[in-house]
């Protein structure tokens, strides 16, 4: 089992991962899936597998969510080879936001150019509704607004810029795809787009937290994907994502149900809706691997 340490994930050490995965896998992906909490199940279509434990690969965190199982997944998502994560790391795990994303380097350094992110989330929205998608159209970046981010410190020109811009964070060509898929698979009544952040957690938000949130017009709030979806793009990977519409956040004191948001009540959520997000992450592979061939 490796050791793990409180590691600076330089360029040099990124790439040991890199070799270390590309020994035990002949698959080289172009697109690379972070599957959100209770959304594991994704991965678990793939075929032709080759599994890797994070516990056994070098220098790698492990996983302590319900939800999120802590393995690699190499294999064919249909016709195409993807790499999928089942379960990554937050920030109130107690590691670092260079720490959480850290993956997302090693999905380039093997080969990816593309990054498909999942996640639960509150809906804010008063349109939205438990086991809607969401498609992120942008983020508001809450903690790097407050100087919490996956780039800070020194930068390696060979991930990418000192100063990366993020007008178009994710991809308006997938979101147009992802939109015409949810036609044709008949569920646009139940796929949105939205503006979403990730807060630090691991508490759930106050009343006059999530109020604020809305106020400054945020559709979908969780923990995740954000430091992910800065990582992508810092070293010139596509990005679509999409949030799990899982509980409706409180927007009022007397409101009981805001007493009980839970991380229970986000897996069963995730659970009744796997199939569909399966399915449409599927239909999202078989529309990038097209567009980048």
């Amino acid at each position: 089992m490796p050791e793990q340490t409180n590691i600076c994930y330089t360029y040099e050490v990124c790439k040991q991962i890199a070799d270390f995965l590309m020994q035990r896998t002949e698959f080289r992906p172009k697109i690379g899936i972070i599957c959100g909490s209770g959304l594991g199940s994704l991965a678990d279509q793939l075929t032709e597998t080759d599994i890797i434990d994070y516990k056994d690969i070098p220098h790698f965190p492990v996983s302590t969510v319900e939800g999120h199982v802590g393995r690699l997944v190499f294999g064919y998502l249909g016709d195409t080879s993807v790499v999928a994560m089942q379960g990554r790391f937050h920030y109130y795990e107690g590691y670092d936001l260079a720490k959480c994303s850290m993956p997302v380097r090693v999905m380039k350094l093997i080969g990816c150019t593309n990054l498909i992110a999942t996640n639960a989330a509150g809906g804010l929205n008063d349109k939205f509704k438990v086991g809607d998608i969401m498609i992120m159209r942008d983020h508001i970046n809450i903690m790097g607004l407050s100087g919490i981010g996956p780039l800070i410190g020194p930068n390696d020109a060979r991930f990418g810029p000192r100063f990366p811009p993020m007008a178009n964070a994710y991809d308006s060509q997938y979101i147009k795809a992802a939109k015409e898929i949810a036609k044709n698979m008949n569920i646009e009544d139940d796929v949105k787009e939205g503006v979403y952040t990730c807060v630090g957690g691991p508490n759930y938000e106050t009343v006059a937290e999530m109020r604020m949130l809305k106020m400054i017009g945020l559709d979908a709030v969780g923990m995740s994907t954000v430091h992910e979806a800065i990582t992508a793009r810092h070293c010139d990977m596509k990005v679509f994502a999409f949030s799990l519409i899982t509980n409706i956040c409180s927007l009022e004191y007397d409101d009981n149900e805001g007493e009980n948001a839970n991380h229970e009540e986000v897996i069963t959520v995730a659970k009744d809706r796997q199939s569909v997000c399966a399915k449409f992450v599927t239909n999202m592979v078989k529309a990038i691997s097209e567009s980048i061939k």
